[in-house]
C-alpha cells in the first residue's frame, strides 16, 4: 500500500468536562465492556493483557524489509490493524474536541450539545483504549505516536459544516472497520472491532438524523446496499477520504491482506 500522509493541526482548545459523569461512567463500563472483560483490564498478566492468545498472529509474514526508519509504519498483522484503527480514532477525537470549542456548539440547542458530548466521550475512550491496547501488546515503539491534524477546512462556527464533516468521518469510520474485519486474525480483536463499529454506526445515524430529521437518511441507500449491508472501505480508500486532515506522515506498507475464506 502506498504510504498515506497524515497531518493534523488541532486548535489548542481546552476541552469541556462532561456534564454527566454518570453517563461517561456507563459508557466506560458497558460501551466497550472494559470493566467486565478479562481481555481488556482484569485477570491478565502484564504480558498477555490485550493479547489473550499470547503471540500476536501475523497473517502477512513478509513485511517490507526496508521501511523508512524516519517514518512510522503501522506495522503488520493484528498490530497493524489496531494502529490503523487508532489513527482513525485519534482523528475523530481531535475533531470532536474542536467541535466542543467552537461557536456552533456554544450556541447549539442542549439536545445537540448532549449528542456531541456523547460522541466526544466515546471517541476519546476509543482513542485511549487503542493506545493502551497496542502498547500492552506490542510495546510503545510499535504504537502509532500522537498524530497532528489540520481541521482548518471545517468552520466550527457553522452547524452545516460541522454536521457534514461529522457525517463524513463517522461514515468513513464505519466503512473502515467493516473493511478491516477480514484482515484480523485474533477472534478477540475481531469481537472488539465489532463492538466498536456498532457504536460508530450509531454515531453516523445520529448525525444523519440531525441533518435530515424524520427521514430514512439515518440508514440511507448511500451507505446501505440492496442486500441490507453497510459500506466497507479498503484502507487505501479510507486514507484517501481522511488523509486530508492528517499532517503527521506515516506509512501503511505492511497491513495484512484480507484472509482467504474470510
Amino acid at each position: 500500500m502506498k504510504k498515506p500522509l497524515v497531518k493534523v493541526d488541532v486548535v489548542n482548545a481546552s476541552s469541556k468536562d462532561s456534564k454527566n459523569n454518570s453517563r461517561r461512567k456507563f459508557i466506560r463500563m458497558s460501551g466497550l465492556g472494559i470493566a467486565g472483560s478479562s481481555f481488556l483490564l482484569y485477570g491478565c498478566s502484564d504480558d498477555d493483557m490485550f493479547n489473550p492468545g499470547g503471540e500476536v498472529v501475523d497473517p502477512n509474514p513478509d513485511p517490507n524489509p526496508n521501511p523508512n526508519p524516519e517514518v512510522f509504519d503501522l506495522g503488520s498483522g493484528d498490530v497493524g490493524i489496531l494502529n490503523y484503527a487508532y489513527a482513525l480514532e485519534q482523528l475523530e477525537a481531535a475533531f470532536y474536541i474542536q467541535v466542543r470549542a467552537g461557536g456552533y456548539y456554544a450556541g447549539a440547542p442542549q439536545e445537540e450539545k448532549d449528542l456531541f458530548d456523547d460522541l466526544y466521550n466515546h471517541e476519546v475512550i476509543h482513542r485511549d483504549f487503542f493506545k493502551a491496547a497496542i502498547t500492552a501488546a506490542a510495546g510503545e515503539e510499535n504504537t502509532l505516536p500522537d498524530l497532528e491534524f489540520d481541521v482548518s477546512s471545517v468552520d466550527f462556527n457553522s452547524r452545516d459544516s460541522v454536521l457534514a464533516t461529522a457525517m463524513a468521518l463517522e461514515d468513513t469510520g464505519v466503512g473502515a472497520y467493516n473493511g478491516a474485519g477480514d484482515r484480523i486474525a485474533d477472534a478477540t480483536y475481531l469481537t472488539l472491532a465489532g463492538k466498536i463499529v456498532s457504536v460508530e454506526a450509531r454515531h453516523a445515524s445520529a448525525i444523519r438524523s440531525l441533518i435530515n430529521p424524520d427521514s430514512a437518511d439515518f440508514a440511507g441507500d448511500d451507505v446501505i446496499d440492496e442486500n441490507g449491508l453497510d459500506l466497507a472501505y479498503d484502507p487505501s480508500e479510507v486514507f484517501e477520504i481522511a488523509g486530508g486532515f492528517i499532517v503527521t506522515e506515516f506509512t501503511a506498507n505492511n497491513l495484512p491482506e484480507p484472509m482467504t475464506g474470510a
